[in-house]
C-alpha cells in the first residue's frame, strides 16, 4: 500500500449504524406475513447479507410466502426506516480529507435501497463509483464487485484498502488481495484495526498519501 489511490467503503456498519433499520426493515416483512419477529442471528444475518439472500433465509420455514414477500418488497418504500440509520459522524469530514486525491467508492450488499440512501444523506457526490449486489452476477462475499471498482479505475488490488466489519468483508476483500480495514470489529483478521474515520486518516498508508504525520 506504498502508492494507495483507492478506498472502497462497505455502507451497513461502516458508513452507518443501520442495524436497527436492518431489524425493522425485515421484522416488518415477517410481521406483514404473518410470522413471529426475527431473532438476534437472523438480524446478524440479514444486516451482512443483501435482500436477495436475506428473505429466503428469513421466511426459510415458509418457503411458499418467499415470492409474495418479494412482490410486496417491490413496492414496499424504504423511507420510514431511513430514520433508524445514524451516519458515521466523522464520515463526512473523512470523506472531504481524502478526496483528492484518493478515489472513493462503495460497496455494498444493499440492492434497491442504496439510492435513497444516498439521496437522503447527500453521499452521492462524494463518491467516484457505487457497486451494490444488483450490479454485479454475485453479492459479497464474491469478489466481483471489488473487481468492478478495480477495472472501472484500472488499479491493482494493492492500490486500495477496504473498510468492512464483517466476515462477508473480510472474505470479499481477501478474494481480491486487497487489504482489509476492519471497522469496529477487533476479531476480524485484517491489515488495520479502527474505531472512526479519523482513525483511519491517522493509518499509515493514508496518512503518506495525504502528507499527514501518521
Amino acid at each position: 500500500m506504498t502508492d494507495l489511490k483507492l478506498v472502497v467503503l462497505d455502507c451497513d456498519g461502516v458508513m452507518f449504524d443501520s442495524r436497527e433499520a436492518n431489524r425493522a426493515y425485515y421484522g416488518h416483512l415477517r410481521e406483514r406475513f404473518g410470522r413471529p419477529p426475527l431473532t438476534e442471528q437472523e438480524v446478524g444475518f440479514v444486516h451482512a447479507h443483501p435482500a436477495p439472500e436475506s428473505v429466503p433465509f428469513i421466511f426459510r420455514d415458509w418457503p411458499q410466502q418467499i415470492e409474495p414477500v418479494n412482490l410486496y418488497r417491490a413496492t414496499l418504500d424504504y423511507t420510514p426506516f431511513l430514520r433508524q440509520m445514524a451516519i458515521e459522524p466523522d464520515l463526512l469530514e473523512f470523506l472531504a480529507a481524502v478526496r483528492p486525491p484518493l478515489l472513493t467508492a462503495i460497496s455494498t450488499s444493499r440492492t434497491t435501497t442504496m439510492p435513497a440512501v444516498l439521496e437522503t444523506f447527500g453521499l452521492r457526490p462524494h463518491f467516484d463509483l457505487v457497486v451494490t449486489a444488483l450490479d454485479v452476477p454475485r453479492p459479497k462475499p464474491h469478489p466481483d464487485a471489488l473487481w468492478k471498482i478495480l477495472g472501472h479505475f484500472g488499479l491493482r488490488a494493492d492500490e486500495g484498502v477496504f473498510i468492512g466489519d464483517s466476515q462477508v468483508d473480510a472474505e470479499h476483500a481477501a478474494a481480491v488481495g486487497m487489504p482489509l480495514v476492519a471497522f469496529r470489529s477487533p476479531r476480524l483478521a485484517a491489515a488495520h484495526h479502527v474505531a472512526s474515520f479519523r482513525e483511519v486518516l491517522g493509518l499509515p498508508p493514508l496518512a503518506r498519501r495525504l502528507g499527514r504525520r501518521p
